[in-house]
């Protein structure tokens, strides 16, 4: 191919570098004609997820040149300053996506049951939502009566009454924009009932990624004349990528991940679709620029924006709205229960010293063998300064520990434990996507396990060490775990056929406030109770088939 001045600047204005205007000129053509015609449209579409009820600038976790870092970041009113201006940089042209998990995190979520959120939320100016696996967790009537007074649309196609089988929200949400249509159809974790507390979910229905989902996003397409599809999903990275690479997704161009807290800084390319996720507790924006020429998708540009309370400072009238939702609880929930002279974090895919000290606690208090913990990446850093150790407030107890259910105790055979694990490690490290439950190990106190992540289902334990000696199959073992409200009495942590159970009198919070005010300072670190030579000591983060980093 022969290349001049016009065939250059028409190749770098489609790839956005020049002006189309710049290579109609070199063609000889009217630039004015040009401008009504193929004129470049750019449309910025910003997604936020897994706010977890994060509600101020707080502590926030980086891996920067090998090493854990912490820098200040999030905030809801700061959240607004960002969107504010990246509104007036592409008037008219801005959409913006929450992905779920708003309305449970914090302590102040929980207190008031999620009511503080739709007055906070509709002041905040999203154009569509999607709930979480967590929006259940006040139960069916205040999620509904929290996501209807949103003044925000809200969907998702695979959430139904179980009394009649109607949808609870609409499946999807188009919008024009200077003759280009755009629409989003919800996806919420179909998993929720086996995820959360049974109870949570009661009379809601789920239904899983099935044939309606293929029906559904070819009708968007077609019957609704939509030139670019979203899927706004809240799954996991793993299926969301997975669900890029099926063949229901060839007419979607977008996933909008959400759930595992992933900082995607680059798409991550699918078969068929472009997959995001902008992190959590409001520390992150998404911000996807899409281009348009002529109506037709021709480019995209991604990036990830910190929210540095720095870089966009609280917006007054929103902060002011925060405050006060914040004061009926404040005084409690900012009283101090205990110090930490080391940072406190959970974040690494199996070990971390949050889970370490809250195991610890739960053991020192009932005298198991072995307390269990449920792995997820909750709970934003505690970190000392200046040599003096940090705080530990029951807010802080609220962001480390977001359910607080009383303690439940019992005895497995060390046959059982092994058998849990396994199941546990599959769930976490199953190279199969669709079989990825979660994706972080289960955490505990009192047990030394060595494992291979990349074994097969069943073969990754390679040795557990209780008491100081190797476990045995036939021996019985006290353990202690959270009760979760409509499991069996005789199930702890998902360990079945538990003998000789009992449910405390005391909650996880009381056990830990307890163990930190007879112990504090704590110091938490990385012990080696969980270790997979394959991972490393700082695993943040295992996506196969992708070259995604946690950054």
């Amino acid at each position: 191919m022969k290349f001049n001045l016009k065939t250059s600047l028409c190749i770098l204005a489609v790839l956005g570098i020049v002006s189309l205007t710049s290579c109609n000129q070199a063609a000889g053509g009217n630039s004015e004609e040009k401008n009504t015609k193929t004129d470049t449209l750019s449309i910025t579409v910003l997604q936020t997820a897994d706010i977890h009820g994060q509600l101020d600038p707080h502590p926030e976790l980086f891996w920067e040149n090998e090493e854990i870092v912490f820098k200040e970041r999030g905030g809801l009113a700061n959240i607004k300053t960002l969107f504010r201006e990246e509104r007036e940089k592409n008037p008219g042209r801005t959409v913006i996506v929450d992905g779920g998990d708003l309305i449970q995190g914090s302590g102040y979520a929980a207190l008031s049951e999620g009511r503080i959120f739709p007055e906070l939320i509709s002041e905040m100016g999203y154009d569509v939502i999607i709930p979480g696996n967590w929006e259940v967790v006040y139960g069916k009537e205040r999620m509904m009566d929290i996501m209807t007074n949103y003044d925000t649309p809200v969907i998702a196609q695979n959430m139904f009454h179980e009394e009649d089988g109607k949808e609870l929200f609409p499946p999807f949400w188009t919008k024009k924009i200077e003759g280009v249509k755009i629409g989003f159809i919800g996806i919420n974790d179909p998993d929720v009932p086996v995820r959360q507390n049974p109870i949570f979910s009661e009379g809601i229905t789920f239904r899983g990624i099935e044939d309606k989902v293929k029906d559904l996003i070819s009708s968007v397409k077609q019957e609704e004349e939509v030139d670019v599809l979203f899927l706004v999903t809240h799954m996991g990275v793993f299926k969301q990528v997975d669900l890029a690479n099926q063949e229901m997704s060839k007419d979607v161009d977008y996933i909008l991940g959400n759930d595992t807290h992933e900082r995607v800084r680059e798409l991550i390319q699918g078969k068929y679709a472009k997959v995001s996720e902008p992190g959590a507790f409001g520390s992150f924006v998404g911000k996807l620029t899409l281009h348009f020429v002529d109506g037709k998708l021709v480019g995209d540009e991604y990036e990830l924006i910190d929210v540095d309370p720095e870089v966009y400072p609280a917006d007054p009238e929103l902060q002011q709205l925060v405050d006060n939702a914040k004061e009926p609880y404040e005084e409690h929930l900012e009283t101090v229960v205990g110090h930490t002279a080391t940072p406190i974090y959970r974040y690494l895919t199996v070990e971390n010293p949050m889970d370490n000290m809250i195991t610890d606690a739960a053991r020192w208090k009932t005298g198991a063998d072995i307390s269990i913990s449920n792995g997820f990446r909750f709970g934003n850093p505690i970190v000392p300064e200046d040599g003096k150790p940090a705080p530990i407030t029951r807010a802080n107890l609220w962001n480390l520990l977001p359910v607080n259910e009383k303690v439940k105790t019992g005895k497995v055979t060390g046959q059982q434990v092994k058998d849990w694990l396994e199941r546990e490690m599959h769930n976490a490290f199953a190279q199969v996507p669709t079989e990825r439950f979660g994706g972080w190990l289960v955490r505990f106190s009192g047990m030394q396990v060595d494992f291979n992540s990349q074994g097969n289902k069943g073969e990754r334990v390679q040795s557990i060490t209780i008491k100081g000696e190797e476990m045995q199959m036939d021996e019985y073992y006290t353990i202690s775990a959270c009760v979760r409200p409509g499991d069996p009495i005789d199930n702890l942590c998902r360990i079945p056929d538990v003998e000789d159970v009992e449910v405390k009198d005391y909650t996880i919070h009381d056990v830990v406030e307890e163990y930190l005010q007879k112990n504090s300072p704590v110091s938490p670190e990385l012990d080696g109770r969980a270790y997979c030579e394959y991972l490393g000591e700082y695993s943040f983060s295992t996506v196969p088939g992708t070259e995604y980093i946690f950054q």
